[in-house]
């Protein structure tokens, strides 16, 4: 038998037709060469002439001859998949470091298959064993805001080959790499930015404490205050999420203090949002009675009718490079050697007219 046979139903003259699937023995028949042959020379093998290869493949076109990925993948240990697993999809953030991932590894073959966390380690862990049944290659992953524990990682690392790589929101496990902004120096920036402004009293919407990032954010801030010499007062660090909402609420509370802040540092862009929405509404005027800088540089920042200053996490380079660690670590289990390696991106400060003051 040389090919798979479909069954169809054709509705004008009520007859079944068959339709045949091209195989690889009919292209081995019709060029009167071996199956062999052909198969080594739609895999690209290098016994192969370059003269067999394009016979072979325009034959196949010709043919309409469809590769069976699935049988390729069981021959080769190797399915041309990852999977990435991120809080959200709808941010720009989350976006780009997808779209950065996909860039790199599209031109080697692979796919790239996404799921959303929603923020919830439970849905994490099922959407982890789902790519992992799936057999991709490789899972990329920032973590939800409530992971803790990560001993089932750990667990995955010791029974499969599949590399794991975290990137932004991460841990410390041995054994997965880690590509990250420096949120500390990004924080820093930002805070050192607002004092050389000439502002006095700075307030730092902190985010979710949870998560390193948002801690390496507040030690940047504080940092900075140190450095200047300007007192690192607790009241004014405010812990909110990072929505709009909680960036309305947080902004309406602090106002109504008797020592009022002249600028916010917000570790999160849609908070500064939120912020800059309430500070509109309070009839108050940005930057002159008080400055704004978020993290992250969503695209709404430079579209505002007052653009917010912002700093850049360079997230397409971020998925870019985290693919590249991938391509790297398949060039090191085939030398038996596992690297494991902690990247550290630099933040760009961006200014714009929330924050400008000279």
């Amino acid at each position: 038998m040389t090919g798979i046979y479909l069954y169809i139903y054709n509705h004008s003259d009520k007859e079944y037709m068959t339709k045949k699937n091209t195989t690889i023995y009919d292209i081995s028949k019709k060029l009167n060469v071996s199956v062999a042959t052909v198969s080594r020379a739609l895999n690209n093998h290098p016994r192969i002439s370059q003269a067999t290869k394009e016979l072979v493949a325009a034959t196949a076109k010709e043919m309409n001859y469809k590769q069976n990925n699935l049988a390729k993948a069981l021959q080769s240990g190797e399915t041309k998949t990852v999977g990435v697993i991120v809080p959200y999809i709808n941010t720009n953030f989350f976006s780009s470091v997808i779209r950065g991932i996909e860039e790199e590894l599209s031109p080697h073959g692979y796919r790239v298959i996404i799921c959303q966390s929603h923020d919830d380690t439970n849905i994490e862990k099922k959407q982890l064993n789902t790519l992992l049944n799936t057999q991709v290659d490789c899972i990329f992953i920032s973590i939800s805001r409530n992971t803790t524990d990560l001993e089932y990682v750990s667990k995955i690392l010791n029974t499969t080959n599949t590399p794991i790589i975290f990137f932004d929101r991460k841990k410390d496990v041995p054994g997965i790499s880690t590509i990250t902004i420096d949120d500390h120096k990004g924080a820093y920036l930002a805070t050192e930015h607002l004092i050389n402004q000439g502002y006095k009293n700075i307030y730092h919407f902190s985010g979710d404490q949870n998560l390193e990032i948002y801690q390496h954010r507040l030690s940047g801030y504080i940092s900075a205050l140190n450095d200047y010499k300007i007192p690192v007062v607790e009241d004014n660090i405010i812990n909110t999420g990072s929505s709009i909402e909680e960036g309305i609420l947080a902004m309406k509370n602090v106002w109504k203090r008797k020592i009022k802040p002249d600028a916010i540092f917000s570790a999160s862009d849609f908070t500064a949002l939120g912020v800059c929405k309430e500070i509109k509404n309070l009839k108050l005027k940005m930057p002159q009675d008080i400055g704004v800088i978020g993290f992250s540089n969503e695209p709404f920042t430079q579209f505002m009718e007052l653009s917010i200053s912002s700093v850049d996490q360079t997230p397409v380079l971020m998925g870019k490079i985290s693919a590249n660690v991938f391509l790297e670590s398949i060039k090191d289990n085939f030398s038996g050697i596992t690297i494991e390696k902690k990247l550290v991106l630099k933040p760009i400060l961006c200014v714009r007219e929330s924050s400008k003051r000279k």
